[in-house]
C-alpha cells in the first residue's frame, strides 16, 4: 500500500490490484486460443479496411470517414484490450500496477465510447441518405462529419478521462481483486473504502451517455428511416441491405451490455456469465464490422477488384521493363 496526501487528506492507494475474471470457468484455455483468433482476425480486416480506404481515392467520401473512423477505433480498442487479457490470464499475469489499471481502464472505455459513437454517427449517415437523397451531399460533407468525428473523439476523452481521473481521489485499504477480466470501473471504484457516491453518479453518467443513448438515438433513427421506406419503391431493397448489416452490428455490440447490467440490476447473475458476456461485447464487434458493413459492400467490393488489378498491371510492367533491360544490357555485351 503506498500513502498519498492532498490537503490534509489521506489516500490509500494499493501498489498493484488482482484481476480475478476467468478464475473458475472450465476449459477456459480454448477460449483463449478463440480471443488469440478473434484478434487476428479483427487486425487483419481492420487493417486491410483501413488500407483500402487510404489507397483508393474514389472512397475518400463523407460516408468513408465514418467507416475509417469505425475501423482505427476497433483497431485500437481491439489492441488495447485483448493483448492484454491473454497475458493476464493465459500466462498467469494476474497483477496489475494501480497506475497501469488506470490507463489500462481508460484506453478500453475510450475506445468504447467512440466506438458507440460512430455507429450513431453511421446511422445519421443512413438517415439523411434515405430521408432526404436530394439534400445529402450538401448535409453529409467532408468538413461536416469532420466536425462530428472530432467533437465525438473530445467528448469521449473528457469524460473517460473524467471517469477514471476520480478513483484517483479514492483509498483502497480492504480487497484488491477486481472481478472482471479488465480494470473495469464498476468492479474496482466498488473496492474503496471511502466515499464513493461522486464515482457512482459518474458510473452512471458514463452508462447512459455511452450504453443507453447510442442505441435510443439509432432506434430513432431507423423508425424514420422505415417510415420513409414505405414512401419509396425505388433502391428499397439495397437500403433494407444496408440498413440490415448496421442493426446487426448495433445489436452485437450494445445487447450483451445492456443484457448483462439489466439482469444484474434485477436479480444476482452469474459472476462467470457476465464476465463471458460483457468480453464478447468488447471483442465480436470489432472483428465483425469489417467484414459486414464495410468489406460486403458493392463500393468496397469494386474498389478492392480495382486496386488488385492495378497492382496487377504495375507488376506485369515492371517485369516488361526489365525483361527490356535486360534484353538490352545482353545485345551491349
Amino acid at each position: 500500500m503506498r500513502a498519498a496526501t492532498t490537503s490534509n487528506v489521506t489516500f490509500v492507494r494499493p501498489a498493484k490490484f488482482y484481476l480475478s475474471g476467468f478464475s473458475n470457468i472450465p476449459h477456459v484455455t480454448y477460449f483463449y486460443i478463440f480471443l488469440c483468433f478473434v484478434y487476428i482476425m479483427t487486425v487483419v480486416g481492420n487493417v486491410l479496411l483501413l488500407s483500402l480506404i487510404f489507397l483508393v481515392k474514389t472512397l475518400h467520401v463523407p460516408k468513408y470517414m465514418i467507416v475509417f473512423n469505425l475501423a482505427l477505433t476497433d483497431l485500437c480498442g481491439s489492441t488495447a484490450l485483448i493483448p492484454k487479457v491473454l497475458d493476464t490470464f493465459l500466462f498467469d499475469n494476474r497483477y496489475i500496477v494501480y497506475e497501469a489499471c488506470l490507463s489500462y481502464m481508460f484506453f478500453v472505455w475510450f475506445f468504447a465510447s467512440v466506438q458507440s459513437w460512430t455507429l450513431v454517427t453511421m446511422a445519421y449517415d443512413r438517415f439523411i441518405a434515405i430521408c432526404f437523397p436530394l439534400r445529402y451531399h450538401s448535409i453529409v460533407t467532408k468538413p461536416a462529419i469532420a466536425a462530428m468525428l472530432l467533437l465525438m473523439w473530445v467528448v469521449s476523452l473528457s469524460l473517460i478521462s473524467c471517469m477514471v481521473g476520480l478513483l484517483d481521489r479514492l483509498s483502497f485499504c480492504g480487497s484488491l481483486f477486481i472481478q472482471s477480466f479488465f480494470c473495469d470501473h464498476g468492479p474496482t471504484y466498488r473496492l474503496a473504502c471511502n466515499d464513493t457516491s461522486l464515482n457512482n453518479i459518474m458510473a452512471w453518467v458514463v452508462f447512459i451517455v455511452v450504453i443507453c443513448l447510442p442505441p435510443i438515438l439509432i432506434a430513432l433513427t431507423y423508425v424514420c428511416i422505415a417510415i420513409a421506406l414505405t414512401r419509396i419503391a425505388s433502391e428499397r431493397l439495397k437500403a433494407l441491405k444496408t440498413c440490415t448489416f448496421h442493426l446487426i452490428l448495433v445489436a452485437i455490440c450494445f445487447s450483451p451490455v445492456l443484457f448483462v447490467n439489466i439482469a444484474y440490476s434485477i436479480s444476482d447473475l452469474d459472476r462467470d456469465g457476465r464476465i463471458i458476456n460483457i468480453t464478447l461485447a468488447y471483442i465480436v464487434p470489432p472483428l465483425l464490422n469489417p467484414i459486414l458493413y464495410s468489406l460486403k459492400t458493392e463500393e468496397v467490393l469494386n474498389s478492392i477488384k480495382k486496386l488488385c488489378n492495378n497492382m496487377l498491371s504495375n507488376i506485369t510492367m515492371t517485369k516488361k521493363v526489365f525483361t527490356a533491360m535486360l534484353t538490352k544490357w545482353k545485345v551491349l555485351k
